[in-house]
């Protein structure tokens, strides 16, 4: 037994020896592959003038890098799974996909058709129907309406609100009849591996489709059993040249924007939807960001600085090459981009909004939690704490995302109770846009009483 215990005790001191290693085979024979980060090109020239405004900018926002992450992160997508972090397009989570958005479509996952900008819209999808002579049709905008199937007799027939999927194109087709049994085709230019242009049917429904208005409306009758082929159909993704509904095909009258345009700040629609403004128009829609502090000057000048430095060629840009001030036309007069605009109060134009939308339930001898729109106190009442969430006040002046009112105006999940306001018929309810954006205008003022 000693002599197994001290032979044991010898291998081990062997192990533990200077050829230990050696006796496994020694070193590895390895070469990491590690991606390389991206280095810094020649320093853009410093801006050498005295307006505190551009100095700030420059100091905080050196790079590329800087303003994606102290300022698109912050206003735009801070939190994961909501606004544009992995939830609303475009997704900015990342400084690749902030890049993703220099020259890409803009309104391709508008939540209401109405905020789409004429200017966003792209060539539609093209319509025919098989076994019809007359060229294929651009698409206007399309609608599936749930419902039940009504077999239509005695000269009835669908109207605009009936069951089924309405089509409506941008010329009519030239049939002399008011229906037929046929199978509507969706056609699409494409590009194949060869770069050869095809036109290729990517979807199809058979069905009674019925002509309307002319022959620029076609109801599709829509069966229980076809309902699943529907929701495939909308989920391919089906291109309309008139996606807000207001008989204009926007890429007809112009080239679509891009959500950022190279050297063009001001042809960007990112910076559009920031402003409420482009190329002097207004931009449909709640300006953004919508429940967080617009943008600084400073902010704007970095994003309009780093924007027009993009190469225009097509090059990929690095997020850590310097943004060039000094040579940027915005350092001239940076107080130009302001965004917080004037004139927005609450007698010339906010009470008014509450009046118009609010004030029928919240007004009376009991109004809801308290809040009475109607009477000359509503003001004063606005600053009060919330009864829903007491750590909050109704309006903090200056502060639209830590005002517990605009965080129920845009529907916030944070609220507790419905968003407002609610109209109990039909269980919905909400400000138009261009009312949400004064009144966060309003609050970002400092929620101003009068002139």
């Amino acid at each position: 037994m000693r002599n197994v215990a001290a032979l044991a005790l010898v291998l081990l001191l062997a192990a533990c020896g200077d050829n230990g290693e050696s006796s496994l085979g020694g070193a590895i024979d390895f070469e990491p592959n590690r991606p390389t980060l991206g280095k810094e090109t020649a320093a853009a020239p410093a801006y050498s003038g005295n307006n505190p405004l551009v100095q700030e900018a420059a100091e905080r926002f050196r790079t590329g890098s800087d303003l994606h992450r102290k300022v698109i992160i912050r206003t735009c997508g801070p939190n994961g799974g909501v606004c544009h972090n992995q939830k609303e397009y475009p997704d900015l989570r990342t400084p690749g996909s902030f890049l993703a958005t220099i020259n890409a479509p803009c309104n391709v996952q508008p939540g209401d058709f109405s905020s789409v900008d004429d200017r966003c819209e792209l060539l539609g999808d093209r319509f025919k129907f098989d076994n019809q002579g007359f060229k294929e049709i651009e698409i206007g905008h399309l609608q599936y309406i749930a419902g039940e199937h009504e077999d239509y007799k005695d000269g009835n027939k669908p109207d605009a609100s009936s069951p089924g999927l309405h089509v409506h194109l941008r010329e009519a087709v030239p049939l002399d009849r008011e229906q037929l049994h046929a199978g509507g085709q969706f056609i699409r230019t494409f590009v194949n591996d060869q770069q050869i242009v095809e036109d290729l049917t990517f979807a199809t429904f058979g069905s009674r489709w019925w002509i309307l208005e002319g022959g620029k409306h076609l109801v599709a009758e829509v069966r229980s059993y076809q309902v699943d082929r529907i929701n495939e159909l909308l989920a391919v993704g089906i291109i309309q040249g008139d996606v807000n509904r207001n008989s204009v095909f926007g890429a007809r009258a112009s080239k679509p924007v891009p959500l950022i345009k190279p050297g063009k700040p001001e042809e960007s629609y990112l910076v559009g939807r920031l402003r409420g403004l482009m190329g002097g128009e207004e931009v449909p829609g709640s300006r953004m960001p919508l429940a967080n502090q617009p943008l600084t000057i400073p902010e704007m000048l970095a994003l309009f600085c780093f924007i027009e430095g993009l190469p225009a060629n097509g090059s990929h840009p690095s997020m850590s090459d310097a943004i060039d001030y000094k040579s940027c036309s915005y350092t001239a007069d940076p107080e130009s981009l302001n965004l917080l605009g004037a004139g927005v109060t609450w007698k010339g134009r906010v009470s008014k909004i509450f009046q118009a939308n609010c004030s029928g339930c919240h007004g009376g001898s009991e109004p809801p939690e308290g809040l009475d729109l109607r009477n000359d106190e509503a003001y004063g009442q606005l600053f009060e704490l919330s009864k829903q969430k007491p750590e909050l006040r109704l309006i903090e002046a200056g502060e639209p995302e830590a005002s517990y009112l605009w965080l129920k105006l845009i529907g916030d999940e944070s609220i507790t109770g419905y968003p407002m306001p609610y109209n109990p018929l039909t269980g919905e309810g909400k400000l138009r846009e261009g009312e949400l954006g004064d009144v966060q205008t309003w609050i970002v003022n400092g929620a101003i009483l009068d002139e």
